[in-house]
């Protein structure tokens, strides 16, 4: 199904020992994919980068820290300035691995591409912490840096919540948990190939179970690692974002991948968004693969980018 040369290509080199995560435990699937991770000789060019950390104990979220990078645009200084779009963005890797550093190419590309303050956040990993930590500290840190949108030069009433595969579900939820808790206004979402319901569902699931990157049983374990231990019963809507009243929730930018196991999920998502009465821009790139958005050294990744790029600014004016 990948009829793209330069997809097709790139496709081979991943699936070269790509990790079998349902026979792993956590630990060596960070570790697998720690040693997959390439950065660019040269990083795109941002105004200024900055890594801290938001202290969770000030939304009565815990004691901890969550670990923050935060992405300036260029022509950024201090002092009075407009105020400019803000981005929190929620890396994929099913839950249970990726940090600041796995989506560092695509958060400078997203800052250059929206004028926008770029937030990445690190939330707390599964299986050591389940649901609900990861959408806690999504939350957490949309409400931190509103805020605080003085001292970062943002418009709080311009804020996206952002996320991919993983990170989309996080992004789509905490949208939800902040319309139905008055949390930080959400102007916008942007969901690449979101997770958005455990299971089985569709008929991607079975066409493109192996042999795309991403597997089906891959994506099992990882909803396995996330939900609490011994789950059952009705989805909540706040980790299943598919069986929520999704009426209300910001307008969504969502891509997904033809040649992907979660296709169909994102299909069914967008219909949902739409029945709602929910602004819902929704295209999936032909002969791509689960991943592909944040690959930049695709042509089809760099054009999804302006697409979304496009698509939220219309939002955000």
């Amino acid at each position: 199904m990948i009829t793209d040369p330069e997809v097709a290509a790139l496709l081979e080199l991943v699936e070269k020992g790509y990790p079998q995560v349902e026979s792993m435990v956590a630990a060596e699937v960070r570790a697998a994919f720690k040693a997959r991770q390439k950065r660019p000789a040269e990083p795109v060019e941002v105004g200024g980068v900055e890594n801290t950390a938001v202290p969770a104990t000030e939304y009565g979220e815990g004691d901890h820290e969550i670990p923050v990078r935060v992405y300036r645009p260029v022509g950024s200084v201090p002092g009075p300035r407009e105020p400019v779009p803000v981005v929190v963005f929620a890396h994929g890797g099913g839950f249970v691995f990726g940090d600041l550093e796995s989506h560092d190419d695509f958060c400078r590309r997203m800052c250059r591409g929206l004028g926008a303050v770029v937030v990445a956040v690190h939330y707390r990993l599964s299986p050591e912490h389940r649901y609900p930590a990861a959408l806690h500290d999504v939350h957490t840190v949309a409400r931190w840096v509103t805020d605080r949108a003085d001292e970062f030069g943002v418009d709080p009433s311009r804020l996206v919540l952002a996320g991919d595969s993983a990170g989309g579900n996080l992004a789509a939820c905490a949208s939800l948990l902040a319309r139905d808790t008055g949390g930080a206004a959400v102007r916008a979402q942007l969901l690449m190939y979101p997770m958005t319901v455990p299971g089985h569902h569709g008929d991607s699931y079975h066409r493109f179970g192996e042999g795309y990157a991403n597997t089906a049983a891959a994506t099992d374990w990882y909803w396995d690692q996330y939900l609490p231990e011994g789950s059952s019963g009705e989805p909540s809507p706040y980790f299943s974002p598919v069986s929520a009243d999704l009426a209300g929730v910001a307008p969504v930018v969502m891509v997904s991948a033809d040649c992907d196991p979660l296709h169909d999920d994102a299909d069914v998502y967008a219909r949902a968004l739409e029945r709602a009465g929910v602004q819902c821009w929704y295209r999936s790139y032909p002969s791509t693969f689960h991943g592909f958005a944040t690959i930049s050294a695709l042509t089809v990744a760099r054009q999804a980018q302006e697409d979304m790029w496009e698509q939220l600014r219309a939002l955000l004016c």
